[in-house]
């Protein structure tokens, strides 16, 4: 399978505007990239002050692109309610013809204090119920049909989410590798995020922990965070489905992205 390329943009100070970052996509579309991720968070810890909201930069990207897969990369899904993530979801990949991608995790409060400083779950052993139940609910409004649920967080009590998305959205799940949770979570889900990794080797072994995990048989994808520049080759052989080409937060500069743009996907 040939493996597919997209940046993965913070969407932070110098790219905290979705104007620009439309005009981005677009370029990154004409160079040959297959999709463009953005960061989801509402605050991120010093130099960055400025943030843009993943949802509305999103719908920006929709309309700029025809063929560029998007998506949060990586949403922390416990601070939205479910039903409103479920609207959100299937305008936004009716709104860009079937290219969503969501991609799921807990979060952490560790970058940004974002959960703590306003009032949000702070225990991750929570946080990942909250997740897994959520994800109960979107697959049940995305179905189309009536949806009962009463859960240990969420009520949701007979209503039909229509319209539904355009196809089923594919959902990524992101964890660290040395939690078999989230790689357990994945393993139901359509494709695993292992963040932090430092080599293809380790990158080899998640492959192999998480394919020892699955029940289905359908498509499924194994992404991975590279820097720019990197020689993409050894987690291509290592298992990798997606390459996200990553940018430090910290010293982010338009043109910089740009120019990794332009040198195009691979």
């Amino acid at each position: 399978m040939t493996p597919r390329h997209a940046l993965w943009l913070p969407l932070f100070d110098a790219l905290a505007d979705p104007a620009l970052i439309a005009r981005l996509a677009a370029e990154a579309e004409e160079a040959g990239w297959d999709g463009l991720f953005a960061w989801d968070h509402v605050r991120w810890r010093e130099p960055v002050t400025a943030v843009a909201d993943p949802w509305i930069t999103l719908a920006a990207v929709a309309t700029a692109t025809s063929k560029l897969r998007f998506g949060p990369m990586v949403s922390a899904i416990t601070r939205r309610r479910p039903v409103k993530l479920a609207r959100e979801t299937a305008t936004l990949d009716r709104l860009g013809g079937g290219r969503l991608v969501l991609g799921v995790g807990l979060g952490s409060d560790r970058f940004g204090e974002e959960f703590s400083r306003t009032g949000e779950e702070c225990d991750d052993r929570v946080r990942g119920r909250m997740l897994d139940e959520a994800l109960d609910v979107l697959s049940a409004a995305w179905s189309g049909e009536v949806v009962h649920h009463r859960g240990e967080h969420y009520t949701v009590d007979g209503i039909r989410f229509l319209p539904t998305p355009t196809r089923r959205i594919p959902v990524w799940a992101a964890g660290f590798p040395a939690n078999v949770r989230p790689m357990r979570r994945a393993a139901g889900l359509d494709g695993y995020f292992p963040v932090n990794l430092t080599s293809p080797g380790q990158f080899a072994d998640v492959v192999a922990q998480v394919s020892a995990l699955r029940t289905g048989s359908g498509p499924f994808d194994y992404v991975a965070e590279v820097e720019p520049g990197t020689d993409s080759d050894p987690y291509v052989r290592a298992g990798a489905t997606w390459l996200l080409t990553a940018f430090a937060p910290e010293s982010l500069s338009v043109d910089h992205v740009r120019g990794v743009l332009r040198d195009g996907p691979g």
